[in-house]
């Protein structure tokens, strides 16, 4: 634990006096990974599969406030959805819009949430996210997670109907095309389920996190993890798509293990040196609660000086002379 404890308070300090460097740099790799999961998934402008290009991009980016790659992002997904079906293109930039509203209006510093949730989503892990919001963040902050759910739920169904999506001249078939993805999109239970799933699992979490009880973080993660394992296996196993629940299990094993590990870095306190303050004033009562945070405390470093004249001044005092050497060995000087 203590090796632990070190490596974490070497981490903060790294990064506290660094921190004006390694922000653009988490910046940049988050905004060309975002990209290059977008290229990789959805493709199909092909001017925009450059490397270079997703690489200034993402320079841009690290520069910029994370709102900037959030909008670059959904630009970039829109563009991709165009080429693929001018309907698909256009029920994007719609649903695009309506998100961003709902983002800046409820939760405009939570721009991080609509990018990860995502990734997340990719890795196997999206059910790190909601309990995460809950611990890390206001309630609010679920609302770029739904976002960036939606988002990936939407683009999910592109793919899978990516050969019925054709650019189409006609009419009657354009609009045909559009009624079709909505339907598509607005059938998706699974969507559904996570969106009711993931918001309760954060409000439940948020609300434990905050009582005055102890090991609050870890009991919190542990019922929010179980909240989302129960709620998704009832939900997999009602719109028969039991087979998800496999891939429920070990998401949610790792996930775990991520969240501890967020939870040692952002709230690693030490229960056992709990102490209990009453005091008073003219008005109120107070019962205060506190309970230290595990850290190693700094070790104490003694530097010695020594200057050339101290040095001198103990050679010349450690210096024994010719006549005292010889009368201390009672030894004649044969000069005097």
């Amino acid at each position: 634990m203590t090796f632990l404890l070190e490596l974490k308070e070497g981490i903060c300090r790294f990064y506290g006096k660094y921190e004006v460097y390694l922000l653009p740099v988490i910046k940049f790799l988050l905004a060309f990974s975002v990209f290059i999961m977008i290229n990789y998934t959805i493709g199909y402008m092909e001017r925009l599969d450059s490397l270079a290009l997703l690489l200034i991009a993402a320079l841009v980016c690290s520069i910029l406030p994370v709102a900037v790659t959030l909008l670059a992002a959904g630009a970039l997904i829109t563009l991709h959805c165009y080429a693929l079906s001018m309907p698909a293109g256009v029920i994007m930039l719609v649903l695009f819009l309506v998100m961003y509203l709902l983002y800046f209006r409820f939760a405009p510093e939570c721009a991080y949430n609509a990018l990860l949730a995502p990734i997340a989503c990719a890795l196997g892990i999206p059910y790190v996210m909601p309990v995460a919001n809950g611990l890390l963040q206001q309630p609010a902050a679920v609302i770029p997670t739904v976002c960036g759910m939606v988002t990936y739920y939407f683009l999910d169904g592109i793919i899978a109907n990516e050969s019925n999506l054709g650019t189409v001249s006609e009419e009657d078939q354009l609009i045909g095309r559009f009624q079709e993805i909505i339907k598509q999109f607005a059938g998706n239970r699974e969507m559904y389920l996570t969106i009711a799933v993931f918001v309760t699992a954060s409000l439940l979490v948020y609300v434990i996190r905050r009582l005055s009880v102890d090991y609050a973080w870890t009991i919190a993660i542990l019922v929010g993890m179980l909240l989302e394992y129960v709620g998704f296996f009832a939900g997999y196993t009602q719109i028969g798509m039991s087979s998800m629940t496999v891939r429920l299990t070990m998401g949610c094993v790792i996930s775990v293990l991520v969240l501890l590990v967020i939870q040692f870095f952002f709230f690693n306190l030490d229960y056992t040196r709990t102490e209990r303050v009453q005091f008073e004033d003219d008005e109120y009562y107070y019962y205060v609660k506190a309970v230290p945070k595990r850290y190693v405390p700094a070790r104490a470093k003694t530097v010695k000086k020594i200057s050339e004249n101290t040095r001198n001044r103990k050679s010349s005092h450690n210096r024994v002379t010719r006549r005292e050497l010889m009368d201390d060995l009672d030894i004649e000087d044969e000069d005097r």
